[in-house]
């Protein structure tokens, strides 16, 4: 078993509907379960009718189910506020306007969404006591990024690490006589968290490959299987694993006694839908699960239902 499972997938296919369900399943087994949710549209709290916040909320009537709705604006806001202190304390002050300058553009720029989410990520895979960590992601562009970052990040900060070290061993060179050279690597703050930093992304990379899975959800259009596909290909080039695919909202069939008009569109579209689903099985990750379209949203007891479909627990 993987302890922690991310559902992907474009936006808009029903991320949040199957990582709910499939939390509901394994809490209803008896696993203790934690659903973590990046949807600034807070769709989860919406799924189980309660409000949820930052911090592991207990779900009513089940025992063993706690969910977190991220708010991605707030983390990118405390991530660079952190960053920003930390550096204030290792600065003259006579560069700190400076900083507080070069941190408010930082904000805005690309990436800082995912760096901070991801900072999180780390946070709630190292620390949380649960038996499974369900991640309901963001549309697969951003998570795509997001989950790069540990190769990314992780040799740029080695590569920082080196070059801090090489600098200090300079200036403890350059002491003169019996003067105390003016850095030395004993107690540098700026390489303690470049280290810090470092370690965190070495764990990040380690657990994504060695103790996590990841589903991706599709609708069976065409635009769909492509994301599917280049999201399958992404996360194998960074030996990520990939448990397989949820098909959400197949068009249930009619009665064979129906031939009106409705029926006719119905049957022609799921010609067309039957194409796509061989298109993603096609794919080498296996197809977990087909979920027809409900007349209502995935709550209550459709929520039941549908989690009694995801019939695929041993395999992630």
């Amino acid at each position: 078993m993987s302890r922690f499972t991310f559902f992907g997938g474009k936006g808009g296919v029903g991320k949040t509907s199957m990582s709910a369900a499939f939390a509901h399943k394994r809490a209803r087994a008896g696993e203790d379960v934690l659903l973590v949710s990046t949807d600034p549209a807070h769709s989860t709290a919406d799924v189980f009718d309660q409000s949820l916040g930052d911090e592991p909320t207990p779900i009513d009537s089940y025992e063993t189910l706690d969910a977190i709705e991220i708010d991605p604006e707030q983390e990118v806001t405390d991530h660079l506020l952190e960053t920003k202190r930390a550096l204030g304390d290792q600065v003259s002050a006579g560069i700190v306007n400076e900083i507080d300058r070069q941190i408010e553009l930082a904000h805005q720029t690309p990436g800082a969404h995912e760096s901070a989410l991801f900072d999180r990520f780390i946070e709630l895979m190292r620390d949380a006591d649960h038996d499974r960590v369900v991640f309901d992601t963001s549309p697969t562009g951003g998570t795509l990024r997001l989950l790069s970052l540990p190769e990314y990040l992780g040799s740029w900060i080695e590569r920082l690490v080196e070059k801090r070290e090489a600098s200090i061993d300079l200036y403890e060179k350059a002491a003169i006589g019996s003067r105390e050279p003016r850095r030395s690597a004993l107690g540098d703050p700026i390489l303690a968290r470049l280290r810090e930093r470092k370690e965190r992304f070495e764990f990040a990379r380690e657990t994504l490959r060695t103790e996590s899975s990841f589903v991706l959800v599709a609708n069976p259009d065409a635009l769909s299987v492509r994301e599917s596909e280049r999201a399958i290909e992404t996360l194998r080039e960074r030996s990520l694993p990939v448990a397989g695919v949820i098909v959400n909202r197949l068009t249930p069939e009619p009665d064979d006694d129906e031939n009106g008009r409705g029926a006719r569109f119905l049957r022609q579209r799921i010609e067309t839908e039957r194409e796509r689903v061989e298109e993603l099985r096609s794919f080498e990750p296996p197809i977990l699960a087909e979920i027809e379209t409900r007349v209502s949203e995935v709550k209550g007891s459709f929520l039941d239902e549908v989690a009694g479909e995801l019939d695929f627990d041993a395999t992630i």
